[in-house]
């Protein structure tokens, strides 16, 4: 049996960004295709094969300890921006506004898509899940620039919404419109102190 399952899943590349400077804005600058190598989309300030510990891994790592970057990218759910959207007042959520990198439409449920999933397209390029992405503070301003009253929502109304991060396992381009097909560890879920 196959590690890795291919399921019928399939979600469609709606949108594309990059971040050129995080220190300067977390908004992403729309694009209509991506190069991805090992390190993450080229020129994107997400990318590099190591990347300094962040409070995500504070219970690990020194904040600034070199780490493997995996947390090259950064997805979220067309469905789930318009379910935050909603939720926060707005009419739309311009996915820049969150230093996305993708955004996949047609796969549900698409925050909480397994650790070690993968997502491939036609051309054989795949990207690794890594873990859900946790609402912060930082699109929360992004949002509160353009729509005052409204950032202050983001972090609760994304809770379970905000997508996931990503890491380059096969280099290659995303394009607008490509297709990615879900795979999923063909493993039970953990149950510590069950008796095998």
């Amino acid at each position: 049996m196959a590690a890795l399952v291919e399921t019928q899943h399939v979600g469609r590349v709606v949108w594309l960004g990059r971040v050129a400077d995080r220190a300067a804005r977390l908004a992403s600058v729309p694009v209509a295709r991506l190069e991805l190598g090992f390190d993450g989309p080229s020129g994107e300030a997400h990318g590099g094969l190591t990347r300094g510990a962040c409070s995500r891994v504070a219970a690990l790592h020194p904040r600034g300890t070199e780490i493997r970057n995996v947390r090259q990218l950064s997805l979220v759910s067309a469905e789930e921006l318009r379910e935050i959207a909603v939720r926060t007042g707005l009419e739309q959520l311009d996915p820049a506004l969150l230093g996305a990198t993708v955004v996949v439409e047609g796969i549900g449920d698409f925050s909480h898509l397994p650790p070690s999933s993968r997502l491939q397209a036609g051309n054989g390029t795949t990207l690794v899940v890594d873990m859900e992405n946790l609402p912060c503070q930082l699109p929360a301003r992004e949002i509160e620039a353009v729509a005052p009253g409204r950032g202050k929502a983001f972090r609760s109304a994304a809770r379970g919404r905000r997508g996931i991060t990503a890491w380059v396992e096969r280099p290659g381009a995303l394009e607008l419109g490509a297709e990615l097909r879900l795979f999923v560890p063909a493993q039970r879920g953990w149950a510590p102190g069950l008796a095998l």
